[in-house]
């Protein structure tokens, strides 16, 4: 707080000194006379605020607030006296948008005192008291109306995010951003009614799976680093192998050993809508993933393309996040989602998780926006001199 000028001081500080001994009526003249004899600071004016609540006079208490707030609008004290103010008269909406701002105000100013600690505790609880009652109204009248969806839909994740249940992600591919593509982070299973044939295909995929863990060595991890190029720093699962995987496909070719092993498998994925950029996409895997492992949270490469998980071996304690939405795969239900929002898995079980993983492109680029696409990844590897997959 500033410092009234010498000739106010002495009241000032009497009235201080009466306010906090809670003799109100004097503390409230004192206050009126410093302001009286020209021009007071915030100080003076909150003190008087107080004076006035203290002897029971709510209309020039709350005149006092307004001075203050015109002088420092994020001045925590006077936010929360013109709250307290609101609530008491019934203006619930008003008086919460005042305890967030004591919040924000506070939470600015670092280390407060004990009291007005204890303070924005209070509006912050309060803020709480009326967003918890507001969801439960709204949830309620809106349950009367009937959504016609399930928890999953998507009015209902707008609720969530609405009530800060959810926060929002969007895609931020690490290398290519194709714009205007729909923010959707787990798409609607009837959109690829290719799908059904590959659930179908399941128990022989898991079959051939199966033969292929028998040498278990033969699974590479997934993330690896790339001779002549810098090591990266700050990535687990960098050479780690609790990430593995079994190429059929690697960076848009056939891995020709491995797919003969799995004939079933490369031919469950025939109709497929595969993502294919030469020397790049797709690929075609066995993801494992080790008891007790877990891939952090990370953005795929581009926008362009969609992942397509179909669970084989799924033990209890495994779940997949996708943006603000969790799941747990269920063997043999296939999804596709967008790997260019930030993503994580884990697998909390004492048992390996494996599913089979392949590219499919976005449904939404045109015949035509594709072949720019692979065009333009053509022309980077031909100026770069075939770098490796992904590399721009």
């Amino acid at each position: 707080m500033s410092t009234p000028p010498a000739d106010a001081r002495a009241p000032a500080q009497a009235a201080l000194a009466a306010l906090r001994a809670g003799r109100h009526v004097e503390a409230r003249a004192l206050f009126e006379r410093v302001i009286a004899a020209g021009p007071a600071d915030a100080s003076v004016h909150l003190g008087l605020a107080y004076a006035c609540l203290g002897s029971q006079d709510a209309a020039a208490a709350l005149a006092a607030v307004d001075r203050v707030l015109v002088m420092q609008p994020h001045n925590p004290r006077a936010l929360l006296l013109k709250a307290d103010h609101l609530q008491r008269h019934g203006d619930a909406r008003a008086a919460v948008s005042y305890y967030q701002a004591v919040v924000n105000a506070a939470s600015a100013q670092g280390q407060l005192p004990a009291d007005l600690a204890a303070e924005v505790a209070r509006a912050r609880a309060m803020c709480q008291r009326h967003a918890t009652h507001f969801e439960a109204s709204l949830r309620e009248r809106l349950a009367r109306l009937g959504t016609g969806e399930g928890p999953d839909g998507r009015f209902a994740q707008s609720l969530d995010i609405l009530f800060g249940h959810r926060r929002i992600y969007v895609q931020e591919p690490r290398n290519y951003y194709f714009p205007g593509l729909p923010q959707v982070q787990f798409y609607p299973r009837a959109d690829f009614p290719w799908l059904d044939a590959v659930e179908a295909a399941t128990d022989d995929i898991r079959e051939e799976l199966r033969a292929v863990m028998r040498e278990e060595g033969d699974f590479a991890p997934y993330v690896q680093s790339t001779p002549g190029r810098p090591r990266p720093q700050g990535n687990a699962m960098l050479d780690n192998p609790d990430w593995g995987a079994f190429y059929l496909w690697k960076d848009g070719a056939v891995v020709p050993g491995n797919a003969a092993r799995c004939p079933r498998t490369v031919a469950a994925l025939e109709g497929v809508p595969l993502c294919r950029l030469p020397d790049r996409s797709p690929s075609i895997l066995f993801s494992l993933l080790r008891p007790h492992a877990r891939i952090p949270p990370h953005n795929g490469l581009v926008n362009t393309r969609l992942i397509c998980h179909l669970p084989l071996i799924v033990p209890p304690g495994c779940g997949f996040r996708v943006g603000n939405e969790t799941r747990e795969w269920v063997e043999g239900r296939a999804w596709a989602f967008d790997d260019s929002i930030d993503h994580e898995a884990w697998n909390d079980s004492d048992r390996t998780r494996v599913i089979l993983l392949f590219e499919i492109w976005r449904p939404e680029l045109s015949a035509q926006e594709r072949t720019l696409v692979q065009a333009m990844f053509s022309a980077i590897d031909e100026h770069a001199g075939q770098k490796p997959a992904w590399e721009i």
